[in-house]
């Protein structure tokens, strides 16, 4: 919540609005706010000797992890850089001198410095993204586990075996039956909700949908539908990013999700209408803060050459399907009406008596 304007953080009439517990707190946090590839002290003779290292070694100052991997999966302005995991880390850099005093409506947060030093760093992101498709499989396994756990014929460890090989298999089953479900065929449409909403414009309060169910939809059917919804949730807040005024020029994705799942990547690629690349390195939170080290420390004058000079390349690219993406532009707004609809009546719920 740090800002030049405000003089560092809120004032403390606006802090004791929000909350009068915070009252006070601001007399006792920092004044300043420093980037990563300042150096805030060396090392302690204590984990000096626990990590091997000399006393003389710079530590910097520290950051989110997901800021740090998008420095590792090379991040440059107006590429957004997706971590695609449990729930996604959007994240996107634009210079001061061209974004200047804009502000981004309904994104995390917009912050001087904090992805890349002398940028403006802008975060958003989805609630839940794998832990949509987690929740289905367990949805899909309770009755397995069930029925196996009361079964006679099979001793605790076959069973766990048994259990751990369904439950790490169903996702990619899916997966690939999904695939081959034509885009217009099955009718269903889901609502990625199932979190709430993070961005754009956050409302934890929000749930999940999946309409258009009839007696032949099968579970690849439903899982395709339920992989799209969350490509949806990533295109709705690439929209608004250009809506504010900001343009993006290209995607590339981190994390587990972008390694692991080639029919999920092809589909977020094919609703964006915009080719993701997927850096070689397996630890790229890990690989940006090398970076900053390696610039705090002097071996590099500016993080964006560390970028350059230690980066791990690109290892795949899904350039999006020109015919399924005209399809996603009709299945796109009809996802958005039915957003619509269910916001306003969980919105509707919460005004009755």
């Amino acid at each position: 919540m740090w800002h030049q304007s405000f003089g560092g953080l809120p004032s403390e009439e606006f802090l004791v609005k929000l909350d009068p517990l915070l009252k006070g707190i601001r007399a006792r946090l920092y004044e300043r706010t420093y980037t990563s590839d300042v150096s805030v002290g060396t090392m302690t003779p204590e984990w000096a000797r626990r990590l091997g290292l000399h006393t003389d070694v710079k530590v910097g100052v520290g950051a989110f992890d997901a800021h740090m991997g998008a420095v590792g999966g090379e991040i440059a302005p107006y590429i957004l850089t997706k971590i695609m995991g449990t729930s996604t880390c959007d994240m996107l850099v634009a210079p001061v001198t061209e974004l200047g005093d804009r502000l981004v409506r309904g994104i995390c947060g917009q912050v001087d410095g904090s992805i890349i030093p002398g940028m403006i760093g802008l975060e958003a992101g989805q609630s839940a993204f794998g832990d949509v498709y987690a929740w289905f499989r367990d949805v899909l396994m309770w009755p397995i586990e069930h029925i196996v756990a009361r079964n006679n014929l099979l001793d605790t460890r076959t069973k766990e075996k048994v259990l751990d090989e369904v439950a790490e298999c169903l996702v990619p089953e899916l997966s690939n039956e999904a695939a081959k479900v034509p885009i217009d065929e099955s009718g269903i449409l889901a609502l990625d909700w199932m979190n709430g909403r993070r961005t754009p414009d956050a409302n934890q309060l929000l749930k999940g949908a999946i309409t258009g169910l009839t007696l032949g939809s099968d579970a690849p059917r439903i899982f395709r539908a339920l992989v799209e919804s969350t490509a949806f949730g990533a295109k709705k807040i690439v929209e608004r990013f250009r809506s504010e005024g900001v343009r993006i020029d290209g995607v590339i994705a981190l994390g587990g999700v972008a390694k692991k799942s080639p029919f999920i990547m092809q589909v977020v690629a094919d609703v964006l209408n915009v080719p993701i690349k997927v850096p070689r390195s397996e630890q790229t939170c890990a690989l940006g803060a090398a970076m900053f080290a390696a610039t705090l420390a002097g071996i590099y004058p500016a993080v964006e050459d560390a970028k350059k000079a230690m980066g791990s390349g690109m290892e795949t690219e899904y350039p999006p399907n020109p015919e399924n993406a005209e399809k996603y532009k009709i299945l796109y707004e009809r996802y958005l009406k039915l957003g619509d609809f269910v916001e306003n009546e969980i919105l509707s719920m919460r005004k009755e008596p």
